[in-house]
Parts: structure tokens; sequence; C-alpha cells
């Protein structure tokens, strides 16, 4: 890892050096070169074409011509010529612009050849001997080239270029040494936050400092462990809680069935009479209606868990729905003697409800205050509009429950501690309410204290 780190720096270092080398070069003939037909070329090259010009020039006496390679030489790169006598005026043309004079002084010349380009049109001035004469000439170059001469003093400059040279290696040397520094520090560094990764993995991470350069990944690496840990420690409890309840479904399943075994196996004799037969098949039809009840319990909150089960609503008069399913329980031969109360101050509260699913949720509710707290417990069911729609309240003044005992009550694997008082209980039906109230888009919330009874809030939307 360390190795191949230090590899991509040097490559990267590489890079870099090629790159500005690159752009040197780049610039160096953007800053330096003009366009010609031909291509690119550096502007220098219309002062030599100029220079080399007059060796197409023919000359007789008074008389100047042109070679026809050097016109085509001037129609090729669009340029223009003027020939001057040695008196300065006019001998010959070609594509002469209209602004040129047809004569010209020694000053004028003289300025000519090192003024600058005008109207994006440079003019170049060279001479030559031919025929009895020298003559001048004027090229004139369609790119706008500037002419500057820089003067040095050359024993100086010869000088300082080694000094110049050994200041540029210096310091690429001392950029390559802080970046090869850096990447050594880097793969320590990248190293560590590696090896803690790999820890995570192997449950053995040791926290790292949360400051420098990678205090956000040491704190993001951090932050993973703790959740790992905490999914772990869920997982674990989970996965207990579930031994936990299907332990306790087996047993719950074995109890009813031991009766139903037993009292068949009687029956099977012959031996009991016709009443004794009655009171036998009227347990064996106890046990199996509970055995029933356990089992629809375990399917239903598997199919509400994998949204299996259809959730068919329509408008429904809550308060006389509440009001009919209190008189069902009520009427319950287990909770006939028990003080069962509703209360509401609105004549009437519309919602959109499954009345077979919301039933089961809302019954199962009221039935664990009355089975999980002593007899003279009294339970108030009351109405109200909450913020988002309807709130159904489930008020006890029984014995209440632990905070520990609220934060786990919904969930599918727990059972409360008043188990092993009512053991026909399946540890599924507040889980199951829960599900039922998400399902129609609401939530169950729960307030208690020890001793100070409990209160359940279903809410819809």
């Amino acid at each position: 890892m360390k190795h191949k780190f230090l590899v991509r720096i040097f490559v990267i270092l590489c890079a870099l050096l090629l790159l500005a080398a690159a752009a040197a070069v780049g610039l160096y003939y953007y800053v330096f070169s003009i366009p010609e037909p031909n291509g690119l070329s550096l502007a220098s090259w219309p002062n030599r074409f100029t220079d080399n010009f007059p060796g197409w020039i023919e000359a007789e006496g008074n008389t100047v011509r042109v070679a026809d390679i050097g016109l085509e030489r001037l129609d090729e790169y669009g340029l223009c010529l003027q020939i001057l006598d040695a008196s300065g005026r006019e001998a010959f043309s070609y594509r002469k612009p209209a602004s040129w004079p047809e004569a010209y002084s020694a000053a004028e010349l003289a300025a000519l050849a090192e003024q600058p380009y005008e109207d994006g049109r440079s003019v170049f001035v060279s001479s030559t001997d031919a025929g009895a004469q020298t003559w001048t000439c004027l090229v004139g170059f369609p790119y706008p080239i500037g002419k500057r001469m820089i003067y040095y003093n050359g024993r100086t400059v010869g000088r300082l270029l080694p000094v110049f040279a050994a200041a540029a290696a210096l310091i690429l040397g001392i950029a390559a040494a802080a970046l090869f520094l850096y990447g050594l520090w880097l793969t320590r560094r990248t190293a560590a936050i590696t090896r803690g990764i790999e820890a995570a993995s192997r449950r053995e991470y040791q926290a790292l400092p949360e400051r420098g350069l990678f205090s956000d990944v040491n704190a993001a690496l951090n932050q993973m462990d703790a959740r790992l840990r905490h999914s772990e420690q869920l997982r674990s409890q989970t996965e207990r809680e579930r031994r936990e309840w299907i332990a306790n479904i087996t047993h719950d399943l074995k109890t009813p069935l031991s009766p139903i075994r037993g009292y068949a196996e009687l029956l099977a004799d012959g031996s009991a009479d016709g009443e004794t037969a009655r009171e036998y098949g009227a347990v064996i039809l106890k046990n199996a209606e509970h055995t029933q009840t356990l089992i629809n319990d375990l399917k239903l909150t598997y199919q509400l868990e994998s949204g299996a089960l259809p959730c068919r609503t329509r408008p429904v008069e809550l308060i006389r729905y509440v009001k009919e399913l209190l008189i069902d329980v009520a009427n319950m031969p287990a909770f006939s003697d028990r003080d069962i109360s509703f209360a509401s101050d609105l004549p009437e509260l519309t919602a959109q409800i499954d009345p077979d699913l919301f039933r089961r949720a809302l019954e199962n509710l009221v039935i664990n205050a009355l089975i999980h707290n002593p007899p003279d417990t009294r339970v108030t069911v009351s109405v109200s509009r909450g913020e988002g729609g309807a709130a159904i309240s489930i008020r006890d003044n029984g014995s209440g429950m632990s905070e520990a005992e609220c934060a786990r009550l919904f969930t599918r694997y727990y059972r409360g501690t008043s188990t092993q008082e009512k053991p026909e209980g399946s540890g599924l039906g507040l889980a199951i309410a829960k599900q039922i109230a998400m399902l129609h888009g609401g939530d169950i919330t729960v307030r208690s204290a020890s001793g100070e009874g409990s209160e359940f809030i279903l809410r819809l939307n």
C-alpha cells in the first residue's frame, strides 16, 4: 500500500512537470508565432523573408523587376511589395495599398523600418545592390507584428545564466522533496485509516483522534464504528428477543394442546358419560380456540409486516364505532364486571378506516388495559380531534409501567412483565395494533409511570 502510494506521487510529479513544459511550449508559440498559409511560423519569419526577398529582384540600369517565383510567393502569402530607387522614389510595386506614398525620405525609411504594426499590417525593409544602384525593398505583411529590440549587458547575463539554472534546479529539487515528504506523511495517515477500516470489520476498532487534515475522515470512521457496534448490539438483542418469543409461543401452543390431547384421549376411551363428555368437549373447544387465536396473531403480524394484507378503508362515524366496540368488549364474559367508560365532547367525527382491521387494533388496546391491570381498574376511552385528524385515548388507573417497559412495549418479540399472570397472551397484541395504526397513516404512543396508570393514544391522520 505504501509503495503504491509513493509510485503514484512520483507519477503525479512527472505528470505535473510534463504539463508545465507543455504549457511553456504552448505559451511560447502563442506569443511568438503567427499564422501563415502553411501553418504557424515564428514571428521572426517576416523579417527573414524580407531579407531574403532581394534574391528574386532583377535590375538592369535604372529598371528593376521581380522574378516570377517572387511574385508567386507574394500571392501565396497575401503580401504587398514596393521597390524604391536610390533617391527613395518608387521604381516597382505589386499589390501596393493606396495609402503607400510614391516617394520616401531617408528619415521616413529609417522610421518605417522600426515602427510597429498599423491597422493590422506590418512593413519590413531590406536593401540590395543590383544593376548600377542600391534598391530599397518594402514588404507589407497582413500580420500585427510588434518590433522591439532588447539591449542587455552580455557579460552580466552570461554570468547570471548559470545562477538562474542552478536556482531553478534547486527550486525543482525542493519541490520534489517536499512533495515526496508530503507523500510519506499522507501515506502514514491513509495507512492508519486503512487499518482502522480493517479493524472495524473485525470489531477491533480503536477510535482515531479527530484532529488534523483527516479530522472529518476520522470522525466519520468513529461514527461508523459506533453505528456498527449499535447495530450489532441491536441485532443481538433482537435475536435474543426472537428466541425468547419463539420459546414463549412454543410454550403457549403446548399449553392448550396438552388438555386437548388429554381430554381427547379420555373421550376416545369411551369412559366418559354424556355430561362428562360435554365438559371434556367444552375444554377441548376452548383450548382449540386459544390455539387458533395464537396462530392467527402470528399470521396477522407477518401479513402486516410484509404488506400482504389489504387495507380497505371507507368513511366511518368514529364515535359510534368506538361506542359499539366498547359495548361488545363489556359484553364479553371475561370483562362483564369491569369498569369501562366512554367520554367525548364531539357530536360525531368521521374517519377513513378499515372497520374490521381497525377494530382489531382498538380492541387489542382496550383488552390489554383490562387484562394487565387489577380487576378494580377503571378504563376510560375518549375520542377527540387531533392536529392531523382523530385521536383515541385509552386511559387506565392501573399499576402502570416503567420507562424501560414503555420503550419495548410495541416490539414484536417482547412480552410484558405480567406474562406469567396472563399466560393466554401471545405477546403480539400491541405490536399488531401499532402496525395497523401505521397502515392507516397513524401511530400509537404511550404515557405511563409505575403505580400511576397508563394512557395509550391512537392517532389517525
